[in-house]
């Protein structure tokens, strides 16, 4: 059986059942912030609490009617409370007070699992870190060999922008984490400001400055966008991981279960298709993010261009980076490694990787950038089109260039430890904070 990477708990939220209940606190507890206010009698409050429910059929058959879902559901709400105190349901509120203050509490909720996702995720990234502190593979740059890393300073980088992503996410989920119950426009002229602040205590929500007859679009745009900055960030190591498993490449392969198949015409197959769809699904959430900046110019007080909008991202861009973040949290757990491999790559320059040591070590000669850079180059170019030799053999042959070195202090410019000698001291900044 596949694993499921989505948690039931994240798919929940956008049920409409869900809705429904939060909609329905939402209306009571203003029931009761009237009654606390003496507008209603604290009887009518206490009855509709007591009350107060819905048939979930009945609110659909009804918005078939009405084509409004929340005079459907407050007709239903009615029906359940009885016509000696329904007039006192919505008493004051218009409908984006319920459907703001309800996508304030459904983005909460969705954010509180993928902060607790992207906690999950950087403990098996400084797990994997610590592993790998010292196994060395080469760095590139513009995809061509450059210098020695080691694969756990790739995985410290990880969780570092990890832990970046998860502070965007608490601003983030701070940002949206606000109701209104203010009135058609936002001018509190038909309700009590205290009955607002009562519901959003009630509901764990901060209360806005000012609003029109919706809270403003901006606090939605920097949730979506930052939910595409993190899988932005999946994007990258997931293309990092889909490199490594190249077979030219082959430093490292996500993890092949007994029996799966690669291809269904070659059967030698090992692909890495949990990265390629990590890939993909950014692209996802990169145009969602779009449509939550496109959502933040509405039309004066208020128009209903972003409703159809947010009723597809919402759900969409919270569910696939919780399956997005669990799925990349396997990769990394289960990841196959070949420090063979790695060890191997490291070589097939044949010494280039330590051109740099060679020409800061005529630098320190008293040799200009510019001489020293030249001496290097014609000698790297050498090895590189010949083919023939190996970088440092071609040095020890430069007359030139020994005029300046000795040959040991050559030899030492080839260096592994030296280059990777400060591993540690990333580490403890990474991991210390």
């Amino acid at each position: 059986m596949i694993e499921r990477y989505t948690r039931p708990e994240m798919g929940r939220i956008w049920t409409d059942q869900s809705r429904f209940d939060i909609w329905l606190e939402i209306e009571v507890l203003a029931c009761e912030a009237w009654a606390r206010l003496g507008r209603i009698p604290k009887k009518a409050a206490a009855e509709i609490r007591r009350k107060a429910g819905y048939e979930l059929k009945r609110v659909l058959d009804l918005e078939k009617i009405t084509r409004h879902d929340v005079v459907a559901f407050t007709q239903a709400l009615a029906e359940k409370v009885g016509p000696r105190y329904s007039g006192y349901i919505h008493l004051g509120l218009t409908s984006s007070d319920v459907l703001d203050t309800c996508l304030a509490v459904q983005l909460t909720r969705a954010a509180d699992l993928i902060l607790d996702d992207l906690r999950g995720l950087r403990r098996v990234l400084r797990r994997q870190a610590r592993r790998y502190q010292n196994t060395a593979m080469i760095g590139r740059s513009h995809g061509v060999h450059a210098e020695p890393i080691t694969l756990g300073l790739v995985f410290a980088l990880w969780f570092d922008e990890m832990g970046r992503n998860l502070e965007r996410m608490e601003r983030a989920r701070e940002a949206v984490r606000v109701g209104q119950i203010s009135g058609a426009v936002g001018t509190y002229a038909h309700v009590d400001p205290r009955v607002e602040r009562y519901v959003m205590q009630r509901l764990h929500l901060k209360t806005p400055n000012v609003t029109t007859q919706v809270l403003q679009r901006d606090r939605h745009a920097e949730y979506f966008t930052t939910c595409a900055v993190i899988a932005s960030s999946l994007d990258k190591f997931a293309t990092s991981v889909r490199h490594w498993q190249r077979t030219e490449v082959l430093e490292a392969e996500e993890f092949f279960h007994r029996g799966q198949k690669g291809s269904s015409a070659m059967p030698h197959k090992r692909n890495p298709i949990a990265a390629e769809n990590i890939s993909g699904l950014a692209r996802l959430l990169r145009a969602n993010a779009l449509a939550a900046l496109e959502n933040v110019a509405l039309w004066h007080e208020r128009d209903i261009s972003h409703s159809s909008v947010e009723r597809v991202i919402a759900p969409d861009s919270t569910i696939l980076l919780d399956y997005m973040l669990a799925r990349f949290t396997s990769v990394v757990d289960r990841l196959i490694v070949y420090p063979g491999r790695m060890k191997a790559n490291l070589g097939l320059t044949r010494g280039l990787i330590f051109s740099e040591a060679v020409l800061l070590k005529l630098v320190e000669k008293g040799l200009t950038r510019e001489q020293a850079y030249a001496l290097v180059q014609r000698n790297a170019m050498k090895a590189w089109e010949e083919g023939k030799q190996d970088f440092q053999s071609c040095l020890l042959k430069d007359v030139e260039l020994l005029r300046h070195l000795k040959p040991q202090e050559v030899k030492d410019c080839f260096n592994l430890k030296k280059q990777l000698a400060q591993v540690d001291f990333i580490f403890r900044r990474v991991f210390s904070r």
